[in-house]
């Protein structure tokens, strides 16, 4: 007797999405935080060196990859289907499609990986074409494309399992799973660096050493709920079929910001020696937030979003798409103001160590600015894409992503000779703010999202909170000289007191103001 699925159960409330979001959250923050370690303990081992250059654009191609196939496009296709399959269908139906698609998925990244490792040199030329005239650096990059390059196919099939724990309410194991990525990485600096002749191969066999490991940590997780995957080819499925003709517009449409990202990489290979590396510093911080909870909310909703979809529920869809928007920009607007007001404190904190020089820490600073003003719309565009592949509309959000790389480039083009490398992270940045407010228009258009009672209020709290952080901050922020000089422990501590003053602030004028936790948990 075929076993049945359950029952479809009522689509969680606010709350529910709150909590959920929270873990995710938490273990993300986890994640960005070890990932802020790893950077630290990377700039004092290597600075802005040439070497560092090297192993940021052989980390670069393999993790930009993974944001298309694991976190952009193959999430965003696969856990609405997957969602509609558990909903409509029987396990045994549900247990076929997750099979199929490991099978599938599993052979074409083999195919892509041994292509990838094979044409190293081709791809270093592509995206650094900057490094032509350096052979040295452009050897050096090429022998660690060819160790990290594996991790697309170790990072995406663990991708795949973390998709069906999210599609099944078992949010905490894959926000956990970037955690071993760090660790990886800091441990390979730390202990691997004295048995390389290029110390800096050391954090390229990190790299794959942390893929084998984040796979293999939630396996169990899988067969605990009975869905360990056991992969079966099978590109003929309808369900198989179906993601696949989802995945292939969604390369575009999720992962715009991503693919700007690489742009900027490979204008910066042109630039002086360092530019590539203040970029990668600013971007990491730019994306703590991002992260830390805009991901995090993406990440919860778009299961909610699929069930709702798939029970034609509209009001509901509309309101949890609202309720998502609130969170992120509850978050979002005093992060961005946060990291313009502090950029050179912040990247003195963390990077300016070692082989980081003063010059590193302003020009990295100053980059950060930049990306700060796309930092809200960068989040934005996590929870906007999810209303628009939950009901598996892929060509709305690609033409929306053309638009916004064709104007990504002219804006790079434009901005490059007068800014450099900060003209480069502005571009991003504008482009980003186009491409978040063309999301929210076309889900308005097509009255799929509908704005809740209460707008109004929220924003007039969300902006005296936010000038309240502000003035703090301003007040209280030493001169950049003295950030120079103070060892760690200084900096941290005056890091510390400066954002307990501005969150304090800033939390303090909500409540004042009338918001209680009763408002972040309307859906």
């Amino acid at each position: 007797m075929t076993e049945q699925v359950p029952p479809a159960t009522p689509e969680p409330k606010a709350p529910t999405l709150l909590r959920s979001g929270m873990v995710v959250s938490i273990m993300t923050l986890l994640s960005r935080v070890l990932g802020m370690v790893r950077d630290v303990v990377v700039a004092a081992y290597f600075g802005s060196q040439s070497e560092a250059d090297a192993f940021f654009i052989a980390f670069k191609i393999p993790n930009f990859l993974r944001r298309l196939f694991a976190e952009g496009a193959f999430a965003q296709a696969f856990v609405p289907v997957l969602s509609e399959y558990r909903a409509k269908r029987t396990l045994e139906d549900v247990k076929y499609l997750i099979n199929g698609v490991a099978g599938t998925l599993g052979i074409t990244l083999v195919a892509i990986t041994a292509l990838g490792v094979a044409g190293a040199p081709v791809l270093i030329m592509l995206f650094a074409p900057g490094f032509h005239d350096d052979t040295e650096k452009l050897a050096l990059a090429t022998d660690m494309l060819r160790i990290t390059f594996p991790y697309l196919l170790l990072i995406s099939l663990t991708a795949l399992c973390g998709s069906i724990l999210n599609s099944y309410g078992r949010f905490a194991v894959p926000a956990f799973t970037p955690v071993l990525l760090n660790l990886s990485m800091i441990g390979a600096t730390v202990l691997m660096t004295p048995y390389f002749d290029q110390p800096i191969m050391a954090l390229a066999w990190g790299v794959f050493i942390a893929g084998v490991v984040q796979l293999l940590f939630q396996l169990p997780f899988l067969a605990q709920i009975k869905l360990l995957p056991v992969p079966r080819p099978d590109r003929r499925h309808e369900g198989v079929k179906r993601i696949m003709t989802l995945m292939l517009p969604a390369l575009f449409g999720v992962s715009v910001s991503q693919i700007n990202l690489l742009l900027d990489t490979v204008l910066a290979s042109f630039l002086e020696t360092g530019s590539i590396s203040w970029l990668y510093y600013a971007d990491r911080l730019s994306e703590l937030p991002l992260g830390a909870f805009g991901i995090a909310i993406g990440t919860v909703i778009l299961p909610a979003l699929s069930r709702q979809h798939a029970g034609e529920d509209p009001k509901a869809f509309s309101a949890t798409l609202d309720w998502a928007i609130r969170m992120v920009l509850l978050v979002g607007v005093p992060a961005a103001l946060a990291l313009l007001l502090l950029a050179e404190p912040l990247i003195a904190t963390l990077f300016h160590y070692g082989a980081m020089t003063e010059r590193d820490t302003l020009q990295a600073a100053a980059a950060l600015r930049a990306y700060s003003i796309g930092v809200m719309t960068f989040m934005l565009i996590k929870v906007l894409a999810p209303g628009y592949f939950a009901r598996q509309d892929i060509k709305t959000p690609v033409k929306i992503a053309i638009i916004c790389m064709v104007v990504n480039m002219g804006f790079n083009l434009i901005l490059i000779w007068p800014l450099a490398h900060v003209g480069l992270a502005l571009a991003t940045s504008l482009s980003a703010v186009l491409n978040a407010g063309l999301l929210w228009w076309g889900l308005r258009k097509a009255g799929i999202y509908q704005a809740q009672p209460g707008w109004a209020v929220f924003m007039l709290r969300l902006i005296a909170a936010c000038t309240a952080m502000a003035l703090v901050v301003v007040w209280m922020v030493p001169g950049i000289e003295q950030w120079f000089v103070w060892g760690w422990q200084r900096k941290v501590l005056e890091m510390t007191l400066l954002v307990c003053a501005g969150m304090g602030a800033f939390v303090l004028t909500l409540v004042v103001s009338g918001m209680r936790m009763r408002h972040l948990r309307q859906g």
